[in-house]
């Protein structure tokens, strides 16, 4: 019982030092230099200690410590209460939803079984979808909390853009439950092991529209009309400053990150390399003994599913120095009456596709 606990806060200790800890610090200044490469700029480059500053990366100790420091400005006639708790409940379910990812198999270490997922629900795909729905309510009520004309508009656009595009969300992955026959997302992951039987071979148009809804729900450009700065000001966040405005900011990249770890997930082979099974690599390492080539083939597996996050990381971050920002019609348009067409049919496909082989 004891040593299942310790596993458990290891395994709790280690996401939030990967989301939180590295990934979300990170992302800020990957988006500020990525989008300078592309554009043939220098990128962030001034803050230094001693004068080094190493490609910019002080960057991130610099925004914190802005971010810590600086006035907690509430405006006049706001909700006091909503209008603090509201950044709250925008970022704990950016963070809540790994807690059924598995990053990893299951392996077993010196007599002890241990399986890289923090809670393995049978229904972690629909808990995945249950917290993240929750973020909604913290956009909405910072909007109206706010007494800002400008930031319920945002609010407004937000919550119409993250309930239309969970709909065709939920119907993309039908597809991938009937084929794998599970909404757990480890038996998901485990049925991956052989490349074929990759989600994007599979489930090919599916996994490009949970993509583009993907990015939809996390607000990102070109669907970042509920933060329109040309039209808005800054949408929903427009009065908020300090460590709130930092909490908004942070959760869109560990948004990012979830998006990165669920297309890994259901379409990009999980935490297995293209292959190169399981067996495969522990044969290769077994003058380790039976528990040192488990360690190793462990460390070789999350490895591979946070290099495939990353990857999906980069490519929404080329989306988003990319692409121009589509009209709020556009997207309402897209969402309704393509993609979910599309989802529909999809379903209907892969249905028919199933007991034709069967």
């Amino acid at each position: 019982m004891w040593i299942d606990l310790a596993i458990t806060m290891v395994k709790i200790i280690f996401i939030l030092t990967i989301t939180v800890g590295f990934f979300a610090p990170v992302l800020t200044w990957v988006e500020r230099k990525q989008s300078a490469m592309m554009q043939d700029r220098i990128g962030a480059n001034r803050a230094d200690i001693f004068g080094f500053t190493a490609l910019g990366l002080f960057h991130i100790i610099a925004d914190a410590l802005k971010m810590f420091t600086k006035e907690d400005f509430i405006p006049q006639g706001a909700n006091r209460a909503l209008h603090t708790l509201a950044p709250i409940i925008a970022l704990i379910p950016a963070i809540l939803t790994f807690a059924v990812v598995p990053f990893g198999g299951q392996y077993t270490l010196w007599g002890q079984d241990v399986n890289l997922v923090i809670s393995d629900l049978d229904v972690g795909l629909l808990f995945v979808f249950a917290i993240a729905s929750i973020a909604t309510y913290g956009y909405v009520i910072a909007g109206w909390s706010s007494n800002n004309n400008w930031s319920l508009l945002g609010a407004m656009r937000t919550a119409s853009q993250m309930i239309s595009y969970e709909v065709t969300m939920g119907l993309t992955i039908i597809g991938v439950l009937m084929v794998y026959g599970s909404m757990q997302l480890t038996q998901i992951g485990a049925a991956q092991e052989g490349f074929w039987r990759w989600g994007i071979f599979l489930q090919p148009l599916g996994f490009l529209m949970f993509f583009a809804a993907s990015i939809a729900e996390n607000k990102r450009v070109p669907f970042d009309a509920p933060e329109a700065e040309s039209e808005l000001v800054a949408g929903y966040f427009t009065e908020y400053s300090g460590l709130k405005f930092g909490m908004f900011f942070m959760a869109e990249f560990i948004e990012m990150v979830t998006i990165g770890a669920i297309m890994t997930i259901l379409f990009f082979g999980a935490w297995h390399i293209p292959f190169l099974t399981t067996a495969t690599l522990l044969s290769i390492f077994d003058f380790l003994g039976d528990s040192g080539a488990n360690l190793v083939v462990m460390l070789i597996h999350v490895g591979v599913f946070f290099g495939k996050v990353t990857f999906f990381i980069f490519v929404q971050m080329v989306i988003r120095w990319t692409l121009p920002r589509f009209r709020y019609d556009q997207i309402m348009k897209l969402g309704w009456k393509i993609l979910l067409p599309l989802s529909l049919a999809n379903v209907v496909v892969t249905g028919i596709v199933i007991l034709a082989l069967n």
